[in-house]
């Protein structure tokens, strides 16, 4: 009986350009059920025969890919086991229908390399159309950081997710660099905005009171079109946000927060009134249609039975259309988010509650990095605020170096202990110098420097005579105590004489 021979593991096979290359033999494709195998080059004989042997190590050891897998295929594969959200999804498909399989959907997943990556999004953030930059038939239009941001996570989990079932070696998206976050530049509406907004949609309680409590909690619009009656304590003023409500093709459904966090929004007084107010006239509307409002009834709905909750995107442009009607900088409603956070800073509201009532998770990095709007008010108060904390200069009070600053601060010390009185002359230039042994030329530099913090008055001609002034610098430090908080004790409000 014949033996069956035995496949060779692998061989060294010379090229046409002299160089050498390793095969190894390294089974079917599973998908395609063609035999495999591992190449490399090498420029000797010797060094083929040294990849030869890490072939078939590879081999061995089941660390080579087991299939010449397509990138779409990949991500097809991906998308079978990956839990996404139904709107998460919706977005991701059209991602990858748009840039993702037209650019590599039928390439390798193992030719792709950090290299064509980078070059790829950098061309994504030049022309979302991928246009070389020479197209005459389009404006070209750049694709957001974010949204390039996505793409690169898709290839990413789904080049991992090929990794681990040995699909391909490595993955190579991981090495590649997406564009970095874009700072966010929020642009919320003025207070003088917000009283334009509220005065045109109160025409129309229901809208109205739909803009006055996006602003008051700061929640979503996806939030706010799932609150039910049921996630108002009206008793205890307290409005809990546990769902969202999104749009798909699929059509409408209720989903966890974006955060996925359950959280609780205290309202003020004013606020439940509206409610409470609101819901009355909600109860009357549904009696005079012969039914009950259900407890469970949304807050916010476009049916006469608050059955239905309103759809986010109707929320967009309507809000969008009222922006547009009344001039505002921002046409989002997303700007009445930015305009809780950023108000609430102003007013002094440590970031940790700010970041509470907007659903951030990330101890307040997120509230500060794209929804605290600069406001020229808080600036100005932070202005002041350091201004008071910061001592004043004072040349005199530093400790003394140079002949001039001991004198100045003999004289000083001499005002303090009251040797001279306000209103008394100073000795003459020439009786100073003699006394202090210095110049008469260091004598005028140490009046010049108590003219300066206003403990002498003189004029040319004239000998310097002691300030009322010095009366408030009695109780001064020594001169060789650091400076305290200005203003000094004699000037603040409130501050007894002692002395």
């Amino acid at each position: 009986m014949a033996r069956r021979q035995r496949r060779p593991r692998g061989h060294i096979e010379t090229r046409a350009n002299g160089a050498f290359r390793a095969v190894v033999y390294a089974g079917v494709d599973p998908l395609t059920g063609k035999e495999r195998y591992l190449k490399k080059s090498a420029p000797t004989h010797e060094q083929a025969q040294v990849e030869l042997t890490k072939l078939q190590t590879q081999v061995d050891e089941q660390r080579h890919p087991r299939s010449a897998i397509s990138v779409g295929q990949v991500i097809e594969k991906w998308l079978e086991v990956t839990e996404l959200q139904d709107s998460t999804r919706e977005r991701y498909l059209g991602l990858i229908r748009r840039y993702i399989v037209p650019t590599f959907g039928s390439m390798s997943a193992g030719k792709l390399d950090a290299e064509l990556l980078e070059r790829f999004y950098a061309r994504l953030r030049r022309c979302n159309q991928l246009c070389s930059g020479r197209a005459i038939n389009h404006d070209c239009r750049p694709l957001s950081a974010s949204t390039v941001r996505q793409v690169h996570f898709i290839l990413r989990a789904a080049l991992d997710r090929a990794v681990r079932w040995r699909y391909i070696g490595t993955n190579e998206a991981t090495f590649a660099s997406p564009p970095a976050f874009e700072r966010g530049d929020p642009d919320p509406p003025s207070t003088e905005e917000v009283a334009a907004l509220l005065n045109d949609a109160w025409q129309e309680p229901a809208w109205g009171l739909f803009l006055w409590l996006t602003m008051v909690s700061g929640c979503r619009r996806g939030e706010m079109c799932a609150m039910r009656w049921t996630d108002l304590d009206l008793a205890r003023g307290i409005m809990t946000i546990e769902r969202s409500y999104a749009q798909t093709r699929a059509g409408g459904q209720e989903k966890h927060t974006k955060s996925r966090q359950k959280r609780r929004v205290a309202l003020d007084a004013h606020t439940v009134a509206l409610l409470t107010a609101y819901r009355a006239r909600c109860r009357d509307e549904c009696a005079s249609l012969g039914v009950d409002l259900s407890r469970d009834a949304f807050v916010f709905s476009g049916s006469p039975d608050l059955s239905t909750p309103l759809l986010p995107s109707t929320i967009t442009q309507r809000y969008r259309r009222l922006a547009r009607r009344l001039g505002l900088r921002s046409t989002r409603i997303h700007a009445l988010r930015h305009y809780s956070a950023t108000e609430l800073l102003t007013a002094g509201i440590d970031l940790r509650t700010v970041a509470g009532r907007l659903g951030h998770g990330s101890g307040g990095a997120t509230t500060l990095r794209f929804y605290a709007a600069w406001v020229d008010e808080a600036d100005r108060r932070a202005a002041d605020a350091i201004a008071d904390l910061m001592p004043r200069p004072d040349p005199t009070r530093r400790t003394p170096r140079n002949p001039y600053e001991k004198l100045a601060a003999e004289l000083r010390a001499a005002i303090e202990r009251g040797d001279l009185t306000p209103g008394q002359p100073l000795p003459t230039a020439a009786a100073l110098a003699a006394q202090h042994n210095v110049s008469v030329g260091t004598v005028n530099r140490a009046i010049t420097l108590l003219k300066e913090t206003d403990l002498v008055h003189a004029r040319r001609g004239k000998r310097a005579v002691v300030s009322t002034k010095a009366l408030a610098n009695r109780t001064l430090e020594p001169l060789n105590l650091p400076l305290t908080r200005w203003p000094p004790e004699a000037e603040r409000p409130g501050y007894r004489w002692s002395g």
